[in-house]
């Protein structure tokens, strides 16, 4: 089968601009040793990480807070870029990290279902092809016609999986958002998810809740300490990670 994301020798770090210390008047005064701390004080969320991931799996990865998973997610959308090693992707990722975080507040919900859809690589023709899918599977009534800064968060959140859900994603990234709205539109978004995976959509998923792992995925990928603890059938992996964790 076809990887569709590859992982080799992986390490992604982040400087540490605070790390400098002493005070503005130290570092005018040491400004050579102040810029040799800033080279070298960096924080590592990945280290050395490698995995295949093939075309039409449904991947968790899991691990306590800070342990490099949403890094991991970034690397794959390619918003981010590895210190070392490579990062290879074959096929249009759609993201599900941030519910309607590239959203204008002064546009309605008709206009920044336009936008979203082309920012996420369909055309004008497509989005509007696919605007009554959308509106309707957001169920937000007359106001899809009202600007998005009088929607509540979960208004929000509705309209940014409504989008995605609609956008024939190839390879979807899943980030901590399948707990949207009451549990009747929950229950839609399961429901989205398993077409997803019957259509073969390799789907990629981040999240601290055991059962949305199990209803989805596979195969897990546990981080520990930035680098991979475990990659085994979920089941597998999700029963030493609770052993690990007494959950």
């Amino acid at each position: 089968m076809t990887s569709v994301v590859t992982f080799s020798h992986v390490t992604k770090s982040y400087p540490l601009y605070h790390h400098i210390t002493g005070g503005f008047k130290n570092l005018l005064f040491n400004l050579p040793k102040a810029l040799k701390e800033m080279k070298s004080a960096k924080f590592t969320a990945l280290e050395d990480i490698s995995f295949d991931i093939k075309k039409g799996e449904c991947v968790a990865f899991i691990g306590r807070n800070g342990a490099g998973k949403s890094t991991t997610l970034g690397l794959i959308a390619q918003v981010l870029k590895p210190n070392q090693g490579t990062v290879e992707v074959n096929g249009r990722v759609s993201p599900l990290l941030e519910l309607g975080g590239g959203f204008h507040p002064d546009l309605t919900g008709v206009e920044n279902i336009e936008l979203n859809g082309v920012l996420l690589g369909l055309t004008r023709k497509e989005v509007k092809e696919k605007m009554n899918q959308i509106i309707d599977f957001s169920e937000l009534g007359d106001f899809i016609n009202h600007p998005i800064r009088t929607y509540s968060s979960g208004m929000l959140t509705r309209l940014g999986f409504s989008v995605i859900a609609h956008l024939d994603p190839v390879i979807l990234l899943i980030d901590e958002v399948l707990s949207v709205g009451d549990g009747k539109f929950q229950q839609k978004c399961y429901q989205k998810m398993q077409e997803f995976k019957d259509r073969g959509v390799t789907m990629i998923l981040v999240s601290h809740n055991i059962y949305d792992i199990q209803r989805i995925c596979s195969r897990v990928i546990w981080i520990e300490n930035h680098r991979i603890k475990m990659d085994a059938p979920a089941e597998e992996v999700l029963t030493e990670y609770k052993k690990h964790y007494c959950l």
